[in-house]
């Protein structure tokens, strides 16, 4: 099984997709974001009542697209970085103990830039959905 960490140069505590469960490179990545609630942002975010931040799911949702990207030869050696983020809308708090289920779909894709769909769920609920835009550069 392929880990994020043998293609997405991220590390902790800052990679934030455990495993990838499905992945067309090039075109899309489905994975999951594990959140024991050990993690530190929990502490602060909110104290008494802790709330996965919403810029993390989209964060999650971008790692995963860049999966999806490096996995495809033509990007080998290249490092997809965020252009912009379109649309995000926050559908359902995450708490610690619940699992992101993760999906990305990769539109337009060309040798600088591309496009990306994500979503991310919890037991089939939506929390989080957004439109992703990086561009490419040399790593």
């Amino acid at each position: 099984m392929l880990r994020p960490e043998d293609v997405l140069p991220h590390r902790e505590p800052f990679l934030l997709v455990d495993e990838v469960t499905e992945l067309d490179p090039g075109q899309r990545a489905r994975g999951r974001w594990h959140l024991t609630g050990d993690e530190a942002f929990f502490a602060g975010h909110f104290p008494g009542r802790p709330t996965l931040p919403g810029v993390l799911m989209v964060e999650s949702l971008a790692q995963l697209g860049g999966i999806a990207v490096l996995s495809d030869q033509r990007f080998a050696g290249k490092l997809p970085l965020f252009g912009g983020i379109d649309k995000a809308r926050f559908r359902r708090q995450v708490v610690p103990g619940e699992t992101l289920d993760l999906e990305v779909t990769l539109g337009r894709l060309s040798a600088r830039a591309g496009t990306g769909r994500g979503r991310a769920s919890v037991d089939g609920q939506l929390a989080c959905e957004a439109e992703l835009l990086f561009v490419i550069v040399d790593s």
